[in-house]
C-alpha cells in the first residue's frame, strides 16, 4: 500500500525516532509498504518519521545510481546490488574529509543542494529479521544512508546549509508545508487542515 509522505513542517520530522521492540505489530507489513511508496516516489531512501512514525527504521535502495557514469565501474557495481532495511541504527564512526553532493528529500520537493557529509560511516543496526550487524560504508552509500540517519534523529539535509541558504529558500519551504507544489507522489502537509 502506497502511504502518504509527510512533507517539510510537520513535527514528526523534527522527533527522536524511538527504537522499534522485536515485536512491533505489523512490521513485515510496514516494510513492504514502505518499499512501495518509497519505489512509487522515485526515491532511494525512506525513513519512519516521513511516513508519520517516530520509529527507528529507514530503507535504502541505491540501485538508480548505479547508471551513473561519472562512477567508477565498482562503485557502481556496489549500488545496483544494494538494498537493505536498517532498525535502531546508530552510526559509530564518521571518518575522512567532509565532501559535497547534491542532496534531494522525498518530503522537502524540487529542493535540491549541496550538503557536506563524512565519507566513511561505521553503523550498528538490526535488519528485518532483528539479526544484528556492524558494517562501514563509504562514498554514495555512506551518504544515502546518513541522509536516511538524520531522518530518524530528527535532523533535514536543509538544517545542514549555511544561514543564507536557509534564509533564501525559506519561503519555498513555507509553500511546501502549506501544500502550494505540484508532486507526483501522496503527500500530507501539515499547515493544511483535515477535511471532516
Amino acid at each position: 500500500m502506497i502511504l502518504p509522505i509527510v512533507a517539510y513542517g510537520d513535527p514528526v520530522l523534527r522527533k527522536v525516532a524511538e527504537d522499534l521492540p522485536q515485536d512491533y505489530p505489523k512490521l513485515d507489513e510496514l516494510i513492504s509498504n514502505m518499499w512501495e511508496t518509497m519505489y512509487n516516489a522515485h526515491g532511494v531512501g525512506l525513513a519512519a518519521p516521513q511516513i508519520g512514525l517516530p520509529i527507528r527504521l529507514f530503507l535504502v535502495d541505491t540501485s538508480p545510481f548505479a547508471d551513473d557514469e561519472e562512477l567508477s565501474q565498482e562503485e557502481q557495481d556496489r549500488l545496483k546490488d544494494f538494498k537493505k532495511v536498517f532498525i535502531n541504527a546508530k552510526i559509530e564512526e564518521q571518518n575522512g574529509q567532509e565532501w559535497n553532493f547534491n542532496e534531494g528529500c522525498l518530503s522537502i520537493p524540487d529542493i535540491r543542494e549541496d550538503v557536506k557529509r563524512k565519507p566513511e560511516i561505521t553503523i550498528s543496526y538490526l535488519d528485518e529479521n532483528f539479526n544484528s550487524h556492524t558494517e562501514t560504508f563509504d562514498g554514495l552509500l555512506a551518504r544515502v544512508i546518513q541522509h536516511e540517519y538524520d531522518h530518524i534523529e530528527g535532523i533535514l539535509f536543509t538544517d545542514k546549509l549555511s544561514s543564507l541558504k536557509k534564509r533564501l529558500l525559506k519561503s519555498r519551504l513555507d509553500k511546501i508545508s502549506k501544500g502550494k507544489i505540484e508532486v507526483e507522489y501522496k503527500m500530507r502537509f501539515p499547515s493544511i487542515k483535515k477535511r471532516r
